[in-house]
């Protein structure tokens, strides 16, 4: 990474913001560079754009951050053969770094409303006390720490130098609307492989699997506006009913494992209730593909 001047990069960031293009330009007028460039300029703006929020332990503000790291590596595979270069490998490690933190932050987060519910609430104050408040205070403290660090700093300022220099080998003779259908089509197909058997995956298979159901969502809600996705809006639908539910399942097993030996009241009931509105998202998820 670059030892620039990080006030130009963090300029180049409110500026690109302020001019970015319209989501109403014509395919037949972009090609697949710009769109990343676009996508990727927007995500590394998100970022910088919920630090001081995120830093005085804001939640969503955590939760937004996620998501644009999510974002910007959905666009990072969607365009892999014209995007990961060494420069790439390099910030896929300082971006880890980051995400380790907003994770824990954000999975405590979770742990604490969740335990707050009323038909928890009882429960997680006789199993916990306050022991997951001070673990959300922990992991909020350690991410305030990356946040405020000339680590991250440095991070967004090699990230925005990268996305606007825009692909490494921006050259593709395919056009971009044929390209992003066949990406589409390829990662759907994929999810429907690795979704099959849905209620027999243990909780690291269904973990990502929600990584590769979300990663398709957020690209199909990112080109919508750029490119005609026929039909595809199904695809989106479905796809977030999915990722939702197996977040679900994902948060109450988080929460019985806190808890050792002490499930939460009506655990299984509700996982097994959850896993099944999985499998009929997953199947709608299916037939939405074939429509």
């Amino acid at each position: 990474m670059r030892a620039g001047s990080l006030a130009q990069d963090c300029a180049e960031i409110a500026e690109y913001m302020v001019t970015r293009p319209t989501r109403s330009l014509a395919a037949a007028s972009l090609d697949c560079a710009t769109v990343f460039r676009n996508i990727a300029m927007e995500c590394v703006a998100l970022i910088e754009a919920h630090q001081e929020a995120a830093c005085v332990g804001d939640a969503e503000a955590v939760h937004q951050s996620r998501v644009a790291i999510t974002r910007l590596r959905a666009a990072v595979a969607f365009f892999a053969p014209i995007v990961r270069d060494d420069e790439w490998l390099r910030l896929k490690t300082e971006i880890a770094w980051l995400n380790d933190a907003l994770g824990a932050a954000r999975d405590s987060d979770v742990v604490v409303a969740y335990a707050g519910r009323k038909r928890y609430r009882s429960w997680a104050e006789g199993v916990f006390g306050e022991s997951l408040d001070s673990r959300r205070a922990q992991h909020h403290r350690r991410l305030l720490r990356r946040l405020r660090s000339v680590r991250f700093r440095r991070l967004i300022a090699a990230l925005a130098e990268w996305a606007g220099r825009g692909p490494a080998r921006p050259d593709s003779a395919e056009p971009l609307e044929r390209y992003c259908d066949r990406q589409l089509k390829s990662w759907r197909e994929r999810l429907i492989r690795k979704g099959r058997h849905l209620d027999r995956l243990d909780g690291s298979r269904r973990h990502r699997l929600r990584i590769r159901v979300k990663r398709f969502r957020y690209m199909l809600e990112a080109l919508k506006e750029i490119i005609p996705l026929r039909g595809r809006g199904e695809w989106r639908r479905s796809a977030k009913r999915l990722q939702r539910v197996l977040g679900e399942i994902r948060d109450i097993e988080r929460l019985c494992d806190l808890a050792g030996n002490k499930p939460p009241p009506g655990y299984r009931r509700r996982r097994d209730a959850l896993l099944g509105s999985a499998v009929e998202a997953y199947r709608d998820f299916k037939r939405a593909g074939a429509r």
